[in-house]
């Protein structure tokens, strides 16, 4: 079994690797910064650490608007490192388990661009597929949760000097 949370972004369901995750915040005071990559909102100050914060939304460009729920999953230092770093989704679900029969790994051939940042695809269960969200409304969608690769994202940025 692998442990992700499942977040969503645009009214579409992701996950991410549960051990990168250091915690999840609500959203709070972000100072901007003037010149910035325009996925870099900016920084904030978390219980002393100043901790840079990335709309993943703008990150992989994912259409479609914010909702009042947003979170900041500030992330492990391995994944982002050294660095303090927290990222900002629309609202985050729960922390799931997920048996490796239920994922489709993404292969090289699939288009060139996706596979670098998916591991794979979730295939909710028939139970998933009616699972309510916090307010007690159906969850709409597909049934499937994209399943992104964080840390391969963050290195690429680190690499071009992004972050």
């Amino acid at each position: 079994m692998i442990d992700v949370v499942e977040f969503e972004l645009g009214q579409e369901l992701y996950a991410m690797d549960i051990q990168l995750a250091r915690e999840i915040v609500e959203m709070m005071p972000i100072t901007h910064i003037p010149r910035a990559q325009d996925y870099i909102t900016g920084i904030m100050n978390l219980r002393g650490e100043i901790t840079t914060v990335i709309d993943l939304k703008r990150l992989i460009q994912v259409p479609g608007k914010s909702g009042d729920n947003q979170k900041i999953i500030v992330l492990v230092a391995e994944a982002t490192g050294g660095s303090n770093l927290g990222i900002i989704v629309d609202d985050v679900h729960s922390v799931i388990q997920v048996s490796e029969d239920d994922i489709e790994m993404m292969d090289e051939g699939i288009a060139s661009g996706i596979h670098a940042f998916i591991k794979g695809i979730i295939k909710l269960s028939k139970d998933g597929d009616d699972r309510r969200q916090a307010d007690g409304k159906a969850r709409q969608g597909t049934g499937l949760i994209l399943w992104i690769d964080i840390k391969k994202i963050l290195d690429d940025l680190i690499e071009r000097g992004h972050v």
